[in-house]
């Protein structure tokens, strides 16, 4: 599959005096992606969409757009649109002149105007909609409303800005849907800033993991969540376990890995280690096998703590030592017949490929 860049960030890094807020950052973003920066509040992406947009300067780097360099293009130069997080739509206007606003101001005829209105209006499916003012349409209205507006001009690139955040949950997961099939249906690029790891799971193509400034991994959702390439990114996006260990013995791509209570674990390295190198395995809850009697492949063994049931699953804690713990979450419609009670003696089954020694 051949890879055409829309947006190409090369050494980019932002100051604000003696702060640095981005660090270098260097990556592609491809023609038609649906490009997600996900981190923490004051890791860096806002600001660095805000760069890609040119409300922001660059300290340094450069940031090409289709291989034109943008960096010093003022925003209104740059064919790029932005969705706030507030939506920003004009209280006065309906939905028609909201949607129509931009391209007024972009010269556009008037018949040419309407046209796109009305594809706009078909794409949002608010039609019924469009005489109502912004304070007459529901939260989910108004951001279909703010995302016609944005690519009614057809910009290149679309930059969203947490835009979802002040909504419900179910209208949030109902709009991440929506987000999908407008990105597709128009082949806009669009690049999404969010802290939600879920939204940045289920919508994207590629997601660019963000802390203090810095990328940690980029790769698609199922590379991020079952190959971290840190702890950090082991730790933010869903849950895992994090156990510190030692290497003990290399045998190829696997190393067994000493616990803090001796007991021995095979896991797959995120890079070339060594003896005795120290590091963290990390294990997903739902990976973990449990039964009341050791299985033929690898386990350690560990004392059943506190039972939580969620609907859909049950999550455990395996107690392995003193202030050493495992969590594992099993369907409900996956659990045995074994009756299990706090306090028994439990073998959790790991597969070598389902733990990770993580060296940061």
């Amino acid at each position: 599959m051949s890879f055409t860049s829309a947006i190409s960030l090369q050494g980019v890094k932002k100051d604000f005096g003696d702060f640095t807020a981005i660090s270098g950052v260097t990556f592609e973003i491809a023609d038609n992606e649906f490009f997600t920066l996900l981190g923490p509040s004051g890791c860096g992406k806002t600001t660095l969409l805000r760069m890609i947009a040119g409300f922001e300067d660059t300290t340094a780097g450069k940031i090409r757009l289709y291989g034109d360099n943008i960096e010093n293009l003022p925003p209104n130069k740059r064919p790029i649109n932005t969705v706030f997080q507030n939506y920003a739509l004009f209280p006065h206007m309906n939905v028609i002149e909201n949607i129509g606003f931009s391209l007024k101001m972009l010269g556009w005829v008037k018949s040419d105007i309407s046209n796109r209105i009305t594809e706009m209006l078909d794409m949002i499916q608010l039609e019924e909609f469009k005489n109502r003012k912004p304070s007459q349409l529901s939260g989910g209205q108004q951001q279909r409303v703010a995302l016609a507006r944005a690519m009614a001009s057809k910009p290149k690139v679309l930059l969203l800005d947490e835009p979802l955040s002040a909504l419900d949950l179910k209208l949030r997961k109902e709009m991440r849907s929506e987000l999908k099939r407008l990105q597709k249906d128009t082949g806009i690029t669009f690049i999404f800033v969010t802290h939600d790891q879920e939204e940045a799971l289920s919508m994207s193509d590629r997601i660019a993991v963000m802390s203090s400034g810095e990328v940690q991994q980029i790769g698609t959702p199922s590379e991020i969540y079952e190959y971290p390439e840190n702890r950090f990114v082991a730790d933010f996006i869903g849950e895992t376990n994090l156990l510190n260990a030692t290497i003990e013995k290399i045998n190829g791509n696997i190393s067994e890995c000493k616990l803090q209570n001796g007991q021995i674990l095979n896991a797959k390295p995120n890079r070339r280690v060594n003896k005795s190198q120290a590091g963290v395995i990390s294990i997903r809850p739902e990976k973990l096998k449990m039964s009341k009697k050791p299985s033929k492949g690898q386990f350690i063994k560990g004392t059943l703590g506190q039972a939580t049931y969620f609907g859909t699953d049950t999550q455990f804690e395996i107690l392995l030592a003193k202030r050493l713990a495992l969590s594992i979450r099993i369907q409900n419609s996956a659990l045995t017949s074994e009756n299990y009670e706090c306090g028994d003696q439990v073998f959790i089954s790991i597969d070598d490929e389902d733990a990770r020694f993580l060296t940061d």
